[in-house]
């Protein structure tokens, strides 16, 4: 991350935001940048048109992609929670921790410990675990918006606005920042305990090749299983001959 080009990025920013458009305008080293979502998702080659964006702070409604009463029992493995709330790491399963870091990080980043979610979280967590398409370049506008509407919030989306400056000619003569902790790397050893699986150096979860994997997998153990009771009755046949 370009830190002193990020400062000058959030310290020039203004954001527009409509129904169904967000506008940011931003100057940096004499660069002049002008993005929405469309230009963004362009920029960040991520799609840039679809629905999905929803920015929520301290009132979690019923949306059309998603029920919190049901996303607060999934990620806090408990059924017999009745009113939708905020979970705690500790409720939650590995790779569900998983999730909500990724979420964290990259969906809406900011400051703040690991071990509970907020409602944000919990919404785009469950858009990731059932693979629903988000607007990402909108969400980061609205955030972009947030960020710039309190105190000491962290710089987000820094590694991105390298792709954003090297897009409006911004000269970036700054070195970049600390490379990321060990603590913010997840390893293999990790994402395979995750239940995470590598497919042609790419890792999935839940999907159709997966399926299929499995599917091939439990054949074989049976059809291993099935051989062996062949040969067990054809040994007793052969012990009653």
């Amino acid at each position: 991350m370009h830190v002193a080009a990020c400062k000058e990025f959030y310290a020039n920013l203004t954001v527009s935001i409509s129904e169904k458009k967000e506008a940011a305008r931003s100057c940096v080293r004499g660069a002049k940048i002008e993005l929405d979502g469309m230009i963004l998702a362009g920029i960040l080659s991520v799609p840039g048109n679809n629905e999905i964006c929803e920015y929520i702070k301290d009132i979690w409604e019923e949306g059309k992609y998603y029920k919190p009463l049901e996303i607060t029992k999934k990620f806090a493995n408990n059924d017999l929670i009745t009113v939708a709330r905020r979970v705690k790491s500790t409720e939650m399963k590995l790779f569900q921790r998983f999730l909500h870091f990724i979420v964290m990080k990259n969906v809406a980043p900011r400051f703040g410990k690991r071990d509970t979610t907020n409602f944000m979280d919990l919404t785009y967590m469950d858009h990731l675990l059932t693979r629903r398409l988000v607007n990402l370049p909108r969400v980061m506008l609205k955030h972009m918006t947030y960020v710039i509407s309190v105190e000491n919030h962290e710089l987000s989306y820094g590694d991105w606005l390298i792709m954003v400056f090297e897009a409006f000619y911004v000269p970036l003569v700054d070195k970049l920042g600390e490379e990321p902790k060990s603590y913010d790397c997840f390893e293999e050893t990790f994402l395979t305990i995750c239940q995470l699986r590598r497919i042609d150096g790419v890792w999935w979860l839940g999907t159709s090749e997966n399926r299929r994997r499995d599917d091939e997998d439990e054949a074989l153990t049976e059809n291993i299983q099935n051989e062996e009771v062949e040969n067990e009755e054809q040994n007793d046949q052969e012990d009653l001959d």
